[in-house]
């Protein structure tokens, strides 16, 4: 076993380190886009989740509204009632872009396990080469 490696010349050996590092590399990759696939999947299903829920939410907001403004105007003016119940419903959006936004700072589209991986590679190599 020791004459084998004693007869290795230097190319043979920088080209299998090359090449462990390129299939490495290789590797890394291939894990940044299933990380980034898992990630985008998650995130697709909220937003269509979301987006089906936000529509609903409208149809049966605007007749809401519609109601509202129908029954304050046997009270006040019709152009009065309108506007009560408009600035009610903006705030209340407002309060739900807020809540919206927060949810979607809570995903990462950094692929985190891939950065430490290549992180660890990358002092692997720097070990090795010393």
């Amino acid at each position: 076993m020791a004459t084998m490696a004693a007869e290795r010349s230097l190319t043979d050996v920088l080209h299998d380190i090359l090449t462990n590092i390129r299939d490495i590399i290789r590797y890394e990759f291939r894990l940044a886009k299933a990380e980034i696939g898992d990630q985008a999947a998650q995130a697709r299903g909220a937003l269509i989740m979301f987006g089906s829920g936000a529509l609903a939410g409208v149809y049966a907001g605007a007749l809401l509204l519609t109601a509202c403004v129908l029954a304050l105007s046997t009270w006040v003016a019709p152009w009065l009632a309108a506007l009560m119940v408009g600035m009610a419903a903006g705030i209340v959006a407002g309060a739900l872009i807020a809540a919206g936004r927060r949810r979607m700072e809570k995903v990462n589209p950094r692929p985190q396990r891939t950065i430490e991986s290549v992180r660890e590679n990358v002092a692997w190599v720097k070990g090795q080469s010393r």
